[in-house]
């Protein structure tokens, strides 16, 4: 056990320098090499214009497009649905919680959101205000189709 550890190491320390001395990086560490830790960027701005976002793939989460920070989500309460729940929605005007989150495992419809759908940002992220660290070449099924019928 301790050869394989000592090989391991003796492994890392060779694809390091290796990695070093042709000069390659991680384009998400920025210009740091492997052998220093990086100064932590500033945390970016959440995106806060309640604008719904397209989205980027069938049966993707939406986006959250407000400001979450400070929010409690936890088991004893949720505040995402002081405003999306379905008794709050003519009021706060925000979209109601999909009807798929009113279904528990077993297919029964409930009157409150089910427990596995509770906790919003397992599914649901807010858009941060930023440049993609890596370039995204993405399109989705529908420019394809296009695409081809243009031909």
């Amino acid at each position: 056990m301790k050869r394989s550890i000592a090989v391991l190491a003796i492994g890392l320390v060779a694809v390091v320098a290796l990695a070093q001395e042709n000069g390659l990086t991680n384009a998400l560490r920025g210009k740091a090499s492997l052998d220093n830790e990086p100064r932590a960027a500033l945390m970016p701005k959440m995106v806060n214009n309640d604008k719904r976002a397209a989205r980027a793939f069938p049966m993707q989460p939406p986006l959250i497009p407000h400001q979450i920070e400070g929010y409690q989500v936890d088991r004893d309460f949720n505040k995402c649905l002081s405003c999306h729940a379905r008794e709050n929605v003519a009021e706060s005007q925000a979209p109601m919680v999909s009807v798929t989150h009113f279904v528990d495992r077993d297919g029964n419809n409930l009157s409150q959101v089910s427990p596995r759908r509770y906790f919003c940002t397992q599914c649901h992220v807010p858009q941060m205000d930023i440049k993609a660290p890596v370039d995204n070449t993405f399109r989705d099924a529908a420019a394809l189709t296009a695409d081809k019928k243009g031909r």
